[in-house]
């Protein structure tokens, strides 16, 4: 199935590793040109010199992500290198912890500078490109934005957030041909989540205490899945017509009766 990327220009936030290297590998696969964007994580130099091993039409421009004014500068030289911007996948952020008790206001806005501000400064500061290119955008949630968690105020905002910024940018970028969309992962395995067993007691139980509530296989999502789902969003040509969408990749995870579990 030909998805109509071939050569078309896609930039990936935190595809370096974990879901955003997913998305970076789907999308190559593809033939598009893929541009990571972020920092430069041992995890990243890692993909990066397999990528330039390979001969893989993939870049990295580095950017902290906080700084909107570096987002601004990565868009420019993205354009400026490559000529175009067909998609954007917002992707990068992380599960930080701050909570309603056990966080601060500052940490609140802290943790929203991280996993949401930067979804709006690159799809504001990118849209001329996407205008022209008739392009998409896809961002990457979370289950918590629909379950809630306990702990994490200031993750669950801003995929909540996300969730209506997906929906809000859809009914503004309509006359533009531009499809906005987003798919929502639940339990993924991922370097950051392995690391975040390994903290724990018993890392195995706990692995299994998690999969045993997944419906589907008893298994964690695989970031080519998520992968999967994200570059279907971006194609032109097998979803053309789909815009405003939330795609929940997950086994069932968050919406299956809990007595199947």
């Amino acid at each position: 199935m030909d998805l109509g990327l071939s050569g078309k220009v896609i930039v990936v936030t935190g595809g370096g590793a974990g879901i955003g290297e997913g998305i970076s590998r789907a999308c190559l696969a593809e033939g598009a040109r893929v541009v990571v964007l972020g920092r430069a994580s041992q995890n990243v130099q890692n993909f990066m010199a397999e990528m330039k091993a390979a001969g893989a039409a993939c870049e990295l421009v580095e950017a902290h992500l906080e700084d909107t004014e570096r987002c601004l500068e990565a868009i420019v030289e993205i354009e400026e290198r490559f000529g175009s911007i067909y998609g954007l996948v917002n992707n990068a952020g992380v599960n930080d912890g701050v909570g309603l008790e056990s966080g601060s206001v500052k940490g609140f806005i802290e943790s929203l500078n991280k996993n949401l501000v930067h979804y709006y400064a690159l799809a504001h500061y990118a849209l001329p490109a996407l205008k022209r290119s008739q392009g998409s955008i896809v961002n990457i949630s979370s289950k918590v934005a629909l379950t809630g968690q306990g702990g994490t105020s200031g993750y669950a905002a801003s995929k909540g957030a996300q969730l209506a910024l997906t929906r809000e940018w859809a009914a503004e970028m309509l006359p533009y041909g531009i499809r906005v969309n987003a798919v929502l992962p639940a339990e993924v395995m991922t370097p950051l989540y392995s690391r975040w067993l390994q903290t724990l007691g018993d890392p195995a139980a706990k692995l299994k205490e998690i999969t045993d509530k997944i419906p589907l296989g008893h298994r964690m999502t695989l970031a080519s899945e998520i992968a999967s789902a994200t570059v279907f969003l971006l194609s032109p040509t097998q979803s053309g017509h789909t815009t405003g969408q939330h795609i929940i990749v997950d086994g069932g995870y968050v919406h299956l009766d809990r007595a199947l579990t």
